[in-house]
């Protein structure tokens, strides 16, 4: 039977996604996916409901109005919360992963709803969109920016033939999944630049980031080849600058309401809202640290005092109940959303891509000799000033108080209680003011895209792995014995055991092209030093 109707709602485009892509345990069961809807029943009135799937899930949220639970909040919870934002010390609350240990298999859930949700809706997508242009381009750009967080966080994965029906499912190498990433995006900006309409309609009613509009997805799109060529800078510099100069002079996100937010809704809520007051997450001494030293106007709109009327951040990798009943200070609802009560994760949209973002990379492209249509100095304090703008901050004084500010970060309030914490050597010794060193300046750059680009964790974690920039502290204790993982950054997630067991020739030659143990201390190939 062939569907012929239009569906005009995310809850039953979601309900629709549900059915085109079946879940089970297993990546080879759910590679097969023999509840799938066949190819000839995928036509173009499902583009878009299959779109809000992969849209929504492609951030790692999840929904508990979604049919027959094939999502929900404890996904973001996991993948995002106790892995990549635990990771950066964006937020914390006593978890394993805090020690830099997996647990629980906690490292399997992103994995799991990434193949079993946002994939295969991927996937749909693109079979209803055939001979769409526009609307393929769209999926182009879309594609890459999901499979570039998962690349990012595990290495070599299924990428070519995810999703191709067979039993087995190989790996591609991360250097391989980047040379096909530039590939799309060029393809992409192709279509979108030479498009005689400007909205896609097939995905307008469904897509909750841009509503269709062909510029911003383009827009979007060179964003994220601008980003892509600054991760490869250490690897590749001759490709790096190539490709970054050819995004920005094709156009990059260079104002706010460029950026990508997804517009959240009673059955698409923000998972972040929801897991951070009912898993306790709460700000770290890190965060502390650069925000109260550098009187960062962002700091109110982020988090709340504790009762003394300090600011205090909960030090990532501590022991068991170490800090006992201490306070620390939550999060404000300026990130988690205001609104009536029991609403606000429908009333905050979660943040994807900032343009605030861009300056910055710009910044240190500059500093590299790459034509980024300004100078590094500029294209810093423009990025700033995004930012603060972004959560509400546009008083002219304030703003340039900030930029010009020469305060430096400052010791964690914590030590007030307990002095003897390996906490005493501040990582960032720099003010926001801009630096006559170069090397400093590099510094401060990924300072303030650290900040600029919370509460997103995912690329935040790539860019510190990528510069090696001491921003946060080490963890206060290791629960992980590999080589190259101790008090430090975690650089990459183990694969899943599910993958050892069903598809275990396959993972084990990712691991031959991972070059190195399947651990969290294994860098990855755009990862050099």
């Amino acid at each position: 039977m062939k569907y012929r109707f239009k569906i005009k709602t995310l809850g039953v485009a979601l309900m629709a996604v549900s059915i085109l892509s079946s879940c089970t345990g297993d990546f080879d069961e759910i590679n097969k996916d023999p509840n799938a809807l066949t190819e000839d029943q995928l036509d173009a009135t499902l583009a878009g409901p299959a779109f809000a799937s992969a849209l929504y899930a492609g951030i790692h949220n999840g929904s508990y109005s979604s049919p027959s639970g094939t999502d929900d909040q404890g996904t973001w919870g996991i993948a995002t919360g106790i892995l990549s934002s635990t990771f950066i010390h964006y937020l914390n609350c006593g978890y394993g992963t805090e020690r830099n240990a997996f647990v629980n298999g906690y490292e399997g859930r992103g994995w799991l709803r990434f193949y079993t949700v946002a994939a295969p809706a991927l996937t749909n997508a693109f079979k209803a969109s055939e001979g769409n242009a526009e609307a393929t381009a769209v999926l182009k750009i879309w594609k890459v920016f999901m499979y570039n967080q998962m690349v990012d966080a595990y290495g070599p994965i299924p990428y070519t033939e995810a999703g191709n029906g067979k039993d087995k499912v190989p790996y591609d190498s991360v250097e391989f999944i980047y040379e096909d990433f530039f590939k799309l995006l060029d393809e992409a900006n192709a279509t979108l630049s030479s498009a005689s309409s400007t909205t896609v309609a097939s995905l307008a009613p469904n897509d909750r980031v841009y509503s269709g509009s062909v510029d911003k997805w383009r827009i979007f799109g060179n964003s994220m080849r601008l980003r892509l060529a600054l991760r490869i800078s250490d690897k590749d510099p001759g490709k790096a600058k190539t490709q970054a100069e050819a995004a920005v002079a094709a156009g990059v996100m260079q104002t706010n309401d460029q950026s990508a937010f997804f517009k959240v809704s009673n059955i698409t809520p923000n998972n972040l809202n929801m897991i951070v007051n009912g898993w306790g997450y709460v700000m770290t001494a890190s965060m502390e640290s650069i925000l109260v030293g550098y009187q960062d106007p962002r700091l109110s709109k982020w988090f709340a005092p504790v009762a003394t009327g300090a600011y205090r951040g909960n030090p990532v990798g501590g022991l068991e109940d170490q800090f006992g009943t201490t306070e620390f200070s939550k999060f404000n609802n300026d990130v988690l959303g205001s609104g009536a009560a029991n609403t606000l994760s429908e009333t905050k949209n979660i943040e994807i891509f900032m343009a605030s973002e861009n300056y910055l990379t710009r910044a240190e492209g500059a500093l590299n000799g790459w034509n980024m249509g300004g100078d590094a100095k500029t294209l810093y304090e423009t990025g700033i000033r995004l930012s603060l703008a972004q959560w509400g901050i546009t008083d002219a004084a304030t703003v340039n108080a900030y930029i010009n500010g020469v305060t430096l970060p400052t010791l964690p309030n914590i030590l007030t209680l307990y002095p003897a914490l390996d906490l005493q050597d501040i990582p960032v010794k720099l003010p926001v003011a801009w630096s006559a060193s170069v090397a400093n300046q590099r510094t401060q750059i990924a300072v303030q895209k650290y900040l600029a680009i919370f509460p997103e964790s995912w690329e935040a974690w790539a860019d510190l792995r990528r510069s090696d920039a001491k921003v946060i502290y080490p963890v206060l204790n290791t629960d992980n014995p590999d080589a190259g993982v101790g008090k430090s950054l975690m650089k990459r997630i183990i694969y899943t055991t599910n993958e050892y067991s069903s598809n275990k020739a396959a993972v084990e030659d990712g691991i031959v092209k991972l070059g190195g143990a399947d651990s969290g201390g294994t860098r990855l190939w755009w990862d050099t030093k």
